[in-house]
């Protein structure tokens, strides 16, 4: 794909559906008993995947040009799968199944592709372990994993990061434990499963960073309206922020405070985003207007990190076109996510001229030049990939971003509705 500077960037776009909500609607409906309909939903390939895996635990799930409708099974009620449950590139979809297979009565084997086998399992392989579950993968760290029928216990466990994947696993396997399941987060991380087991009638419980989980007799349909993804929207806001003479609106989009530390430092950056039209069901929402700025560099680490984990990519972008220093740090996350994001993007970075530095744990950005076009690799990750089309249109010199179909994976017209506003 190739991506020239841009003039200014101006319209008014909805983004796709949140990936993270569209992947529990799926797994939450499937479980529940009733019909669950999703509108809304991101038709990304990760969020597919989820769908692929419980068609072939035997849940009906229909897609229609309006909304996915999931005919619920209800807690006990999933198929033995015939063959391997294949997640694709998704780290949502395989992780937090590994919560709901740990709990059945049948035996399961999941895998995906070469990135996922890439990924580390046993971290929340340990907890589940812990709970009773029968688990064991490559290397006790690796997909393939195989899953085999066990009785579980509730127990009171200790992230040693603060995950949502992790704790949600936790979580759904304790909809099949005996007693009480409590989780203890280092800090705060995306809400949307404990927001989505209230709706559906859980019984849980939030005291600060304690998350505790009384075990359902079942759960209940009910139907979910996913807001558009603040991850997705962050390109954009990224976007009208650096490039000059830009205002453009993002309608819809979901604001839980679990997630928007991204409008947090990008407004500490000197980013001008105002909020219109908010409204609040069971995710808040409302449409975000960016214009450009003179953009400043910050520190950005502690418990801001995980509220902001997968926009770190398009902020290390901001931070480029920034003037001063940016360090990001306690970000080690990014290191075992699609790709190794941290070196990923400095190695990017720094083809366009950009003074970029590798820690330990995020990077040190020293913004303020003027970046030239480039070539860029993406690693076969989707948030590479977008973030690296952002800074193309503020670099000087056309840029090529190679292997643009990765985008599919979150979002599939990105490039399109890119070009929609000018770029």
């Amino acid at each position: 794909m190739q991506v020239k500077p841009s003039g200014p960037l101006r319209g008014v776009i909805t983004v796709p559906g949140d990936k993270s909500i569209s992947h529990r609607a799926v797994m939450l409906g499937a479980l529940a008993k009733g019909t669950t309909h999703i509108t809304g939903f991101l038709m990304g390939e990760d969020c597919l995947s989820t769908i692929d895996c419980f068609r072939k635990m035997g849940v009906p799930v229909e897609i229609t040009d309006k909304e996915v409708i999931v005919e619920g099974v209800g807690l006990h009620g999933l198929d033995a799968p015939e063959g391997t449950l294949y997640t694709g590139n998704s780290g949502t979809t395989t992780r937090l199944l590994c919560g709901i297979l740990a709990g059945q009565t049948f035996s399961s084997t999941l895998s995906g592709d070469a990135s996922i086998r890439k990924r580390p399992m046993g971290r929340v392989m340990m907890p589940l372990m812990e709970m009773g579950a029968r688990i064991s993968g490559r290397d006790g760290n690796y997909c393939p994993l195989q899953l085999y029928p066990s009785e579980l216990h509730g127990i009171s466990y200790t992230l040693p990061v603060a995950s949502a994947q992790l704790k949600s696993a936790v979580l759904l396997a304790g909809l099949y434990a005996e007693g009480q399941t409590t989780v203890i987060e280092p800090a705060p991380s995306r809400d949307h499963t404990e927001r989505m087991f209230r709706a559906l009638g859980v019984e849980i419980e939030m005291h600060g960073n304690v998350i505790t989980l009384d075990p359902p007799e079942d759960l209940y349909a009910v139907d979910i309206e996913v807001p558009g993804d603040i991850s997705s929207a962050a390109f954009y806001l990224v976007a009208g922020a650096i490039v000059p003479g830009s205002s453009l609106t993002i309608r819809n989009v979901g604001v839980n405070p679990t997630r928007t530390g991204i409008l947090d430092v990008l407004r500490a950056m000197g980013a001008d985003i105002t909020e219109s039209n908010f409204r609040d069901n069971a995710e808040p929402v409302c449409d975000l207007t960016v214009k450009h700025s003179v953009l400043r560099g910050i520190q950005i680490g502690g418990d801001i990190i995980p509220r902001l984990i997968d926009e770190l990519p398009v902020l290390a972008v901001a931070a480029a076109f920034a003037q001063g220093e940016t360090v990001i740090r306690d970000a080690a996350e990014l290191k075992v996510k699609e790709s190794n994001r941290i070196a990923a993007m400095v190695a990017e970075l720094s083809k366009t001229g950009a003074d970029v530095t590798e820690t330990a744990d995020g990077m040190v950005i020293r913004g303020g030049k003027q970046l030239r076009g480039a070539t860029f690799e993406t690693y076969g990750d989707h948030r590479i990939a977008m973030s690296l089309a952002v800074c193309a249109l503020a670099c000087q010199g056309s840029s090529q971003v190679l292997d643009p179909e990765v985008v599919a994976i979150s979002y599939p017209t990105f490039f399109e509705t890119l070009q929609s506003l000018g770029g």
